[in-house]
């Protein structure tokens, strides 16, 4: 099975998923979209109104402000894995609960471990929450952490910024930080050159005789 076939079946099963009371009174569920192959993955927290209503994460307001931030890093939704935390919306877009991101973490771990980006930005203090526990978005975002070989990056959601036009400087700046941040995890996972590479010796061809 290749990489987007897997995908597809995380999508197929989110659709179908019973496990928690958010199917209850969702429209759609929002498995997330983006290319198998992604380098960089964005985790928000829950689907609101549009994304409800569509089927597909970041398309409302927030969604808008999330392509014109990716913009500022030289990218486009094409190039980036985009889900979140809950697959269906929350009532009256009230924050996630506990039983709730547990229920769907096991189809967020898979959907990681399939695409295996070397960048996960997180998108407000609920995907946060999970490789941050216990801190505060205000003092860690931009700022990188490895979780293995993975590069980690706190971010505020973008709704954050449009609810609070002060933070709207805060996360264009951690945006357009992300080729560099990027290319760093990149380095990370290049393979070491030869020895004889690495020294700077050009490889020479053994005499026959």
């Amino acid at each position: 099975m290749t990489a987007a076939e897997a995908l597809q079946q995380i999508a197929d099963e989110v659709r179908a998923c019973k496990s928690c009371k958010l199917h209850h009174g969702a429209t759609h569920a929002v498995p997330g979209e983006g290319p198998a192959d992604a380098r960089i993955m964005l985790i928000g927290e829950a689907p609101g109104f549009h994304e409800d209503r569509q089927g597909r994460p970041f398309v409302g307001a927030s969604g808008q402000f999330l392509e014109e931030l990716l913009g500022l890093a030289g990218l486009q939704r094409r190039d980036v894995f985009i889900a979140n935390v809950v697959k269906h919306r929350p009532p009256n877009n009230r924050d996630p609960e506990p039983d709730e991101i547990g229920a769907c973490a096991l189809f967020l771990d898979r959907q990681i471990a399939t695409i295996n980006p070397r960048v996960i930005v997180t998108l407000g203090r609920f995907s946060m929450a999970r490789w941050f526990p216990g801190e505060r978005i205000m003092r860690i975002h931009g700022q990188p952490r490895w979780h293995g070989d993975r590069m980690i990056v706190p971010m505020m959601h973008p709704a954050a910024a449009l609810h609070q036009p002060q933070n709207r400087p805060l996360i264009e700046a951690d945006f357009r930080r992300l080729p560099e941040l990027l290319a760093e995890a990149e380095r990370r996972h290049a393979p070491e050159p030869p020895p004889d590479v690495a020294a700077g010796e050009e490889p020479q061809q053994l005499s026959l005789f």
